[in-house]
This record gives C-alpha cells, structure tokens and sequence, in this order.
C-alpha cells in the first residue's frame, strides 16, 4: 500500500484495491456523495447537493417571501417541510396570518406542511422525514438534531433553505472533523443532556466553530436516539457545522417503532477513521450537570448547586422533548405532587409524544401531580410564553439560557436534564436527581402510535398552479437591496462585546417574533434590549458600521439579524470573529464581514467614532485579504488606519458586489418544474 500525502488533510491512496486505504470519518463520506463542487480540504469552499429542507414559521414566512421572488415556480428537493412551531401564541392576527400564508404556500409549490400544535420541527422531522445518509438544510440553528439519524443536518439562514427548494448547492468551508469517542454507559439518572452538557463544559460556546462533531466508539451503542437527538440538537450551542452519529442497529430499532424502516440503511466511519481532532468521554464517570445562567457552557455539577429555590421547571421544546423524556418524569411524579412553590410545566415535542404518553396514563398521572401541560411547541424555548417571574430560578431543559431570552429581564435560567427538572419540581430547589429512588426505566414503544393525515401532503402537480398564496396586512415585500459603493464610511453606531448573539441583535418573544414577515417593522426592534436608541441612530445617520467581539452572532440561525440591520443601511460590521450561520446571513444581504488583524484596534474604537473604507468595491472586486481603512475619534480627531480582514471565496465576494445574494441570483436560475 503506497499513500500520497497532499496536505495534513488531504492524501490520495495509489493502491490497486483502493478500498482498502479508506478511512474517511461518516460525516466526510456523506458529504462526498454529495458533492457538487470543491474537493475535500479543510478551509476551502465546497457545494453539496441538499436531499430535504425544513423551515419553521418565525424563520419560514421570510424564507418562502425569498423563494417567491425567484420566480421559478417549483421545488427540486427530494423532501421540503415547513412547520409552525414558534409564533403559536395568538394575541392578535398575525401569527394566524402568517400560518395561512405558510400553509397556501406549501400547497402552491408541493411542500408538507405540519400545523401549528403538531409538534417542534426537529422532534417530527425525526419522527416522520429523517433518513439515514440525506442532506438537511433547515432555517433552523437546531436542524442539527437530525445528525441522530446518520443524516448531515445544517442549520443555516432562510434564504440558503430558499435556494436548496430551487435545487441549488449549499456551499460552505470545510470543516475540522471533531472526532469524540464515547465509551462505558450512562450511570443511572444520567442520559444524553449531560452528555452535551460535559461537552460544553470542556469546548466553550466557540469551541465547535469550523468543526463537525462525529460520535463514535462502543458507548454510541449504548444511547438510543432519543440520547443521540439531545446531544446532536445542542451541538448547535457548540457552534458546530454540524453534529453526526452512525447509523446503526439502534437507528434501525427507532425507525421501526416509527413504521419508516425501509428508509433505513448503515452509515458509519471507516475502521480506523482519521479525524482532525479528538476527544473521549467515558459515559460511565459523567453526573447530572447543570448550564447556569447565562450560557449554556457554564456547566456545574448539580451537586455544586444543590439547595437554591425553584419557582419554576420546565421540560420540553425543541430538546428533550421526546416519549422517553416525558416519560422518566411521568414515572417519577407517580403517587407524587409538584412542589407548591414550582411551577412544572410540560412541552410536548409533537402530538405523537403526548398521544404515546397518554396510552400509558402518563397525562394523568402529570395532571394529578399539578404539572402545567402546554401544546407541543418551541413556547418559553423562544421567548413566546412561559416567562419566570422577576427574581426567581427557571430551570429548562432547552438548549438556550442567553439573558432575557426567557422574556424576563435579569431572568436566571438553568439548562438542565429532565432528571434534574422533576427532582427540583419535587423537591422546591435544585436537587441533585440520583437523591430520588431508584430509577425508572421507560421501555419505547415497539410501534408508535402517529396519524399520518396529521401533517398536510403536497397536492397533486395540476392542482397546485390553482392555489391563491393568502396573504395578511402583516406580510410585506420583500425589500430592494443596493449593490455595494465604492466606497463606505459610517458612525460606529454600536460596539459590543464577545460572544453576542442573535438573540441581542434581534430580540425573541412575543412582540417582536410576529414581525418576521415585516421587515420595515421587525427592524425598529434591532439591538432595542441593549440599546434602545440602535434604530433611531441607523435611520438618523442613513447606516453606518456595527463593531463586534469574539463570536458575533452566535446562537440562533434567525437572518432578520443580518437583514434588519441592512435595511437600517448596515453594510459593514467588524468584529474580531463572527458565528458560522450569522457570517453567512451577513454576506447573503450584502453585509461585509472584515475581521480586526491587530485585536488591539478594537479596544481603540468607541461608539460615535467614524470609519472610512476607501475604494472598498474596488478591494473586494480585487480579491484583496487585506483591507485598509482609517478611523477617527470624532472627539480628539484623532486619526489612524486600520487593517481590515476578509476572508472571503469569489462567489462569496461578488454576492457582496452585488448587495446580497438574492440580487446575484434572480433571473439566473431556471429549472424545469415536473408536469403530470
């Protein structure tokens, strides 16, 4: 055997049987399948083909407003679902509008639709769509769950999934492959959010950027996928490309007690896989572990924090929100009642849960203890409900604990399993769950039972060209982009620190997640919770430039983060390094993304001051890395250049030429739509 080491990532093996060489981790050998364009090297942009998308309604009415004004009429994916799982509070008309909209617009152009109360997008999609081997584009940061199935699932922004229906590529930076390999098995009343959790303990919120995590090693046998969905859900805390596990006999066990095993195939890495990096985790020395406020990295040991009062519990959303999870807290609350100071309350993931639950008198045994049961949805997860009262300890077991998220400013909310949650809506405080008795073992169903009729099929091709897309007073235009000036200079409206996330750029909740499909409205809400005066200053000043922290715009895969602040005339942020999904969303509307080269220059740079970036279209045109600009302190009139960073690939660089993909792609794309 001769092999021929191109780069440290990159060898090509000469030998005649060339099998015998192969040893690719499972998530490059399905993304090598499906390639479209590139080659594999870690860095270097590539195009894959996408099998399904998935969107969900705060992100979804946007995604089909861009898909719309391509004007191409049809879908190429293989599979396209959208799902209403986030604006479910109806208040007043708009989110019923929007979920109107949603459903006329799956019917024009042969999408599925799953209706509100049908269940969180991740949690069905696992139960109804998700297929070992395929590609899943969704407009959700979370769409990573679908990695529990063997399948490459990337959450990304609106317009990407909009694209992906046309039958474009999806393109991106090869990543690192983060081997992890788990041994031993789960101790008693510790599962699979420990697991994500002790990952995040040891990696950061920014340790996953530019990398996918794979699992592997005898451990992975022991988790179900109901584990493996927990711990490849929260992957996107991470700040992962992705996450992945093998598709194997436990995937095969699972698809069959959902009637889907003919979708079933292996996957798993090569014998001896080479990953870039490595980590192991004996599953066997893992305790229950606890996310406290505010950032799902800073992890303790429940038993660290044992004894601080509990006023509320919550299990469920778009994590932990499965059969066996509901179930562990329906045995546990039997012959018991919540604490009288906790409010306990259930999220289902999908009707299928609740009605598997049911079948075993788990509902009533929940509405005998006292606990709250809600409609299966995101709910509290985004804000939409379920705030804490002021001053109080939330404890949740969703992926995101970011200040105010919850809609209570100054909330202190836990991120935490369903084990520790019941402990604590027993107990009144944080309890450190093994102190409950013995623990209950929760026996999946061979056969789930679901109602297929409940998520809405695609019409028939002939049918579909007669569907009126309805459209509320709530849905407006999507808004006209400039291509880029020659040259920019802007106020530096605001300066943040490290580590800010969508969810401060663009705030969750129920005032402003109905505004999706607006954006001239959505827009006067940017930044409100850390500057109230953000958009009054962008509108006074015509834009300007926005400068950042380490690992700007983290969190949530929502674009109105990247898409309100250019419609403010935002064309320029700076930062010391930007999210994966949030980079993307910026140069997708035309926002350029310049990196600080000397860290010191954003410790010199105040709100107020102003930066001048001179022939700007002329360096990105150029393929110029390095950009300068000069800044000056608009009280000391101080003045000095600054070296600016892009990385950027060509196509990367002409959309921002252009001002925004969507400029560089309509009227380029033509496909054909299938006829009966």
């Amino acid at each position: 055997m001769i092999i021929v080491r191109l780069s440290a990532h990159d060898e090509v093996c000469v030998h005649p049987c060339p099998k015998i060489c192969m040893k690719k981790p499972l998530a490059r050998k399905i993304i090598e399948e499906h390639l479209i364009s590139g080659k594999w090297r870690v860095g270097t942009e590539i195009g894959i083909r996408i099998d399904q998308t998935l969107t969900q309604d705060a992100t979804g009415t946007l995604a089909y407003l861009e898909f719309e004004s391509m004007d191409v009429g049809c879908i190429k994916t293989e599979l396209s679902v959208s799902y209403v799982d986030h604006n479910l509070l109806q208040t007043d008309y708009k989110n019923a509008d929007d979920h109107r909209f949603l459903q006329s617009v799956a019917q024009r152009f042969g999408i599925y639709f799953s209706p509100p109360g049908n269940g969180v997008s991740h949690q069905v999609h696992l139960e109804r769509f998700g297929a070992p081997g395929k590609t899943l584009l969704g407009s959700d940061s979370h769409t990573s769950m679908g990695g529990a199935l063997g399948m490459i699932a990337i959450g990304v922004g609106g317009l990407d999934v909009a694209l992906a229906l046309v039958g474009e590529p999806f393109y991106f930076q090869v990543p690192k492959i983060l081997g992890v390999k788990l041994t031993g098995k789960l101790p008693p009343w510790v599962s699979g959010k420990d697991v994500i959790l002790e990952m995040l303990r040891r990696h950061t919120v920014k340790g996953g950027i530019g990398r996918i995590v794979e699992y592997y090693g005898p451990g992975v046998d022991t988790l179900s996928v109901t584990d493996r969905a927990t711990i490849a859900n929260m992957g996107a805390e991470l700040g992962v490309t992705t996450t992945v596990f093998p598709s194997d006999h436990r995937t095969l066990e699972f698809l069959k007690s959902q009637g889907r095993e003919q979708v079933w195939r292996e996957y798993k890495a090569d014998l001896d896989a080479e990953y870039d990096e490595h980590d192991e985790i004996n599953l066997g020395n893992l305790e229950p572990l606890i996310a406290c406020p505010s950032s799902p990295d800073n992890v303790k040991r429940v038993s660290e924090v044992e004894g601080i009062p509990v006023a509320q519990a919550i299990v469920g959303s778009s994590v932990n929100s499965s059969f066996r999870d509901l179930m562990i807290v329906c045995k546990v609350m039997e012959g018991k009642t919540v604490h009288p100071d906790v409010s306990f309350e259930i999220n289902p993931g999908s009707r299928q849960v609740i009605e598997n639950v049911a079948a075993l008198n788990g509902v009533l045994t929940l509405i005998h203890a006292g606990a709250r049961i809600h409609q299966s949805g995101c709910l509290g997860c985004i804000g939409m409900g379920q705030a804490p009262s002021c001053g109080t300890v939330s404890l949740r077991t969703f992926p995101r604990n970011f200040p105010g998220r919850s809609g209570t400013e100054g909330d202190q909310v836990y991120l935490c399993s369903p084990e520790t949650a019941v402990a604590a809506a027993i107990f009144g405080k944080i309890t450190d769950p093994r102190k409950l008795e013995d623990y209950p073992q929760v026996k999946e169903p061979e056969r789930y039972l679901f109602n297929e009729n409940l998520i809405i099929k695609p019409l028939p091709v002939k049918k579909r060209s007669t569907v009126e897309i309805i459209r509320g007073p709530n849905i407006a235009p999507f808004p006209s982009l400039k291509t880029l000036p020659e040259h920019y200079e802007g106020e530096v409206i605001i300066k943040v620190g490290d580590n800010i996330t969508t969810d401060h750029i663009m705030p969750a909740g129920n005032e402003v997640l109905p505004l999706r499909s607006n954006i001239p409205a959505i827009s006067e809400h940017v930044y409100e919770r850390v500057d109230a005066s953000f958009a009054k200053r962008c509108q006074e000043k015509g834009g300007g430039i926005i400068v950042g922290g380490e690992n700007y715009g983290q969190g949530s895969s929502r674009e109105h983060a990247a898409l309100a602040p250019r419609f403010l005339g935002i064309q320029v942020k700076i930062a010391k390094s930007f999210a994966r999904i949030h980079r993307s969303n910026l140069i997708n509307f035309g926002i350029v993304p310049l990196l600080f080269k000397n860290s010191g220059d954003y410790d010199s740079i105040s709100q107020g001051d102003s930066i001048r970036i001179q022939d700007v279209k002329k360096a990105v045109k150029e393929g110029r890395e390095e950009i300068k600009a000069i800044w000056s302190n608009k009280l000391t009139k101080q003045e000095k250049e600054l070296s600016l960073i892009l990385k950027a690939t060509e196509r990367e660089r002409e959309i921002l030429l252009n001002g925004g993909l969507l400029n560089t792609v309509r009227g380029k794309l033509f496909i054909s739509c299938p006829v009966e």
